[in-house]
């Protein structure tokens, strides 16, 4: 059940890409940019690069635009100055929401995330209000064409050291320690299998489900206003997304 509801949700952010790709490349440089200057530009020493490679290329960034990116932000290049900031918050019927953000302008990011929730039938917590339902885990997506059966996935995923799969149609989802995501993710591409996402995610205990048609509509706006925001990197929710793609 959570299965089909976290596919929907990558599912949804993977459609806004395909039609986006833009945006999610500059979002992925940014989040690159900081961790190149905390962790300096070598994955092999920081472990935070290594995770947004794989990030990057589960999300079919090129190869040379994940080199440009390292070394304008390894060298003097990228003069902006991004701060990480987690916005905790509450949906229509009391969905449970976190935003993370990097911003180089507090305030306006801030206003931002505050009017959609605000706008949306939702209202903005105080940190910690509804991050204690979530817990952090790695979180990766795999195409599934049938050709192999779930004992043969079974010893791949294991193999390649994740803790769990499961098998949703068309697609696996493979959960593992949040540090492990690079080297998970690099074991099942060796193995043949492409991946459609790779992150360290934040993961709802439990799932809300709406019934009411105006607060679904009010919950599919905020994370549309949400993702489309260039300062917000990533949203998590606990809404049990129902499976059909309805349009509103």
């Amino acid at each position: 059940m959570s299965g089909h509801s976290k596919w929907a949700n990558i599912k949804r952010k993977k459609e806004a890409t395909d039609g986006a790709r833009a945006k999610i490349f500059t979002k992925i440089g940014r989040e690159m940019a900081v961790v190149v200057k905390e962790g300096g530009p070598d994955p092999n020493n920081n472990a935070k690069l290594r995770d947004l490679i794989s990030k990057a290329k589960a999300n079919n960034v090129p190869n040379e635009n994940i080199e440009r990116i390292i070394k304008k932000a390894a060298g003097d290049g990228d003069k902006n100055n991004y701060e990480s900031m987690v916005y905790e918050g509450y949906g229509p019927s009391g969905v449970a929401v976190i935003v993370e953000c990097l911003t180089d302008n507090k305030n306006r990011t801030a206003g931002d995330i505050r009017h959609y929730f605000d706008k949306f039938g939702g209202n903005l917590g105080t940190s910690g209000c509804v991050s204690f339902m979530f817990s952090r885990q790695g979180s990766i997506v795999a195409e599934y064409d049938g050709s192999k059966d779930e004992d043969a996935v079974m010893e791949d995923v294991m193999d390649a050291g994740a803790d769990d799969f499961n098998i949703d149609e068309d697609v696996i989802e493979i959960t593992c320690d949040p540090n492990s995501v690079s080297a998970v993710s690099e074991a099942l591409t060796a193995k043949g299998y492409k991946l459609i996402s790779a992150e360290a995610a934040q993961v709802p205990a439990n799932y809300t489900t709406l019934e009411d048609e105006d607060a679904i509509r009010k919950m599919n706006l905020l994370l549309e206003h949400l993702e489309d925001n260039d300062d917000v990197q990533n949203v998590y929710h606990n809404w049990d997304m129902p499976d059909t793609d309805e349009e509103e």
